[in-house]
């Protein structure tokens, strides 16, 4: 159920950044299926990512960290259309701004689902 949650929750955080021009999808198939991806490439990839890149969040105080998140979006979103998943993010600028609106709805849906341990 836990897993179900997150997903639906990605997967509205994802529609909300649609609103970014340069993000775009067809289909709420392809954005249920984007917030899977989203989610396993979040829990595979990006922890690799954020220890490689250790050094360089310490120097920036944490701002590369929006950096990475932009960057597990457009990933997510290659990885996506190789599914045939039509979920489109044209250029980093896009990326960046659609990963800080996902990151600020998925956080606030976090912070009003209570998941019971």
């Amino acid at each position: 159920m836990k897993i179900i949650v997150r997903v639906l929750i990605n997967a509205v955080a994802l529609w909300f950044a649609t609103f970014v021009p340069g993000i775009k999808y067809t289909g709420i198939g392809s954005l249920l299926g984007l917030a899977l991806v989203f989610g396993i490439v979040n829990a595979l990839i990006r922890p690799v990512l954020k220890l490689i890149s250790f050094p360089i969040v310490v120097l920036t105080l944490g701002l590369f960290t929006l950096v990475i998140n932009a960057l597990m979006l457009m990933l997510s979103a290659w990885f996506g259309r190789k599914f045939g998943l039509d979920f489109y993010v044209n250029g980093f600028l896009a990326a960046f701004v659609g990963s800080i609106v996902v990151t600020i709805v998925s956080t606030a849906l976090s912070f009003f689902v209570h998941e019971k341990d």
